[in-house]
């Protein structure tokens, strides 16, 4: 029997198996917010990467051109070293520009989901591309009633701002706690994508909030390999290692 999209159900034996066996996702998504390729070649290898997202202003600081042929290159890039998933931002001043451009990128690849900002305008734009069957990210979340536009909607994913919303004088961990109980009481299958993540603890307390879907900057991602106590246990081990090595070979 098919789902309803904002039923909840746990999971079967079939799922946990194949969650297990890597046939489907597991609950947590990482992805790396930038479209600089280089921080793609580092990061996307170590394994933890769900893919990446992106948007017009990270395109800019990366100097790649916002249209559909270069976003195309760059998708491709992305899927090649192993991305399962690429999210792009559709833009445009008009709902139709906006749907043109979405259903564009939609056609990039399957594992392509389009980014709408959650205005009036972009609402209406992806509530079109929704009923075509494609993935729709809403972003730009400020406000906690805003979740449940993304909710009713049936968006894929809702991007709150943590940083910004700390930078207009909110409380960005409570903001999208609050979201993700937003989301819990109506049993909506949308995600929230954290995003504007600035310190790495923000992710270990969001997860004791119950969300499980995160994009952040490479710096971000320097800063869950950067425990010193584990660089110096490591040093440990090998010289361990080596001792023992030295010991056997004699």
């Amino acid at each position: 029997m098919a789902r309803h999209p904002l039923q909840v159900c746990a999971p079967t034996s079939y799922e946990i198996l194949g969650a297990v066996a890597g046939e489907l996702p597991m609950n947590l998504r990482l992805y790396l917010d930038t479209a600089d390729t280089a921080a793609w070649d580092r990061w996307l290898p170590v394994g933890i990467f769900h893919g990446v997202t992106s948007n017009p202003l990270l395109l800019e600081k990366a100097k790649v051109p916002c249209t559909i042929a270069s976003l195309t290159k760059l998708a491709a890039q992305a899927f090649e070293l192993g991305a399962q998933e690429v999210q792009l931002q559709t833009w445009g001043e008009t709902q139709d520009t906006l749907v043109s451009t979405g259903k564009a990128l939609a056609a990039i690849d399957q594992r392509v989901v389009v980014k709408v900002p959650i205005t009036q305008l972009g609402t209406e734009a992806a509530a079109t591309l929704i009923a075509d069957g494609i993935r729709v990210t809403l972003t730009a979340v400020y406000e906690v009633p805003q979740i449940l536009i993304a909710a009713a909607l049936g968006a894929s994913y809702a991007a709150p701002y943590l940083g910004r919303i700390n930078d207009a004088g909110g409380n960005g961990r409570e903001s999208l706690a609050r979201m993700q109980q937003a989301l819990d009481g109506v049993q909506s299958s949308t995600r929230i994508l954290a995003a504007s993540i600035r310190d790495v603890d923000d992710l270990a307390y969001l997860a004791t909030q119950g969300l499980n879907t995160f994009t952040f900057a490479p710096r971000i991602a320097e800063a869950l390999f950067g425990s010193e106590q584990t660089a110096a246990a490591t040093v440990t081990f090998e010289k361990a290692a080596g001792a023992m090595g030295t010991a056997g070979a004699s």
